[in-house]
């Protein structure tokens, strides 16, 4: 069975940063493209970052260089490193394996001024 598990939301201030981490089982991590999206309230979710499986990235324009993606294939894991975190980046923040269209529960991260 495969399963999806954010990790690493929390309450932060402005200009601090957090690391999310997606643990992916069901063996059918590596080789597998996965990205992060996040969804504020009362918004659509949105792309954030993406991640192949050959670990090339691409990200959203509001990134704008302050979070990387990353993968550990030897640990199924997926990373997203956010710095410079900004009041409008609070959100849930759901991982996804997009071939699969496979979802995370998501797990909140709330910036505060």
């Amino acid at each position: 069975q495969v399963r999806l598990v954010e990790a690493g939301g929390g309450l932060v201030q402005a200009g601090e940063s957090l690391t999310l981490s997606c643990v992916v089982s069901g063996n059918i991590f590596r080789g597998a493209a996965m990205g992060w999206y996040r969804q504020a309230p009362r918004q659509q979710r949105t792309f954030v970052a993406r991640v192949s499986g050959h670990g090339v990235t691409d990200y959203a324009d509001f990134v704008e260089g302050r979070f990387t993606v990353s993968r550990d294939d030897a640990k199924d894991t997926l990373y997203l490193q956010m710095n410079s975190l900004k009041v409008e980046d609070t959100a849930v923040y759901y991982c996804a394996l997009e071939a699969l269209d496979l979802w995370g529960q998501g797990t909140q991260v709330t910036v505060s001024s």
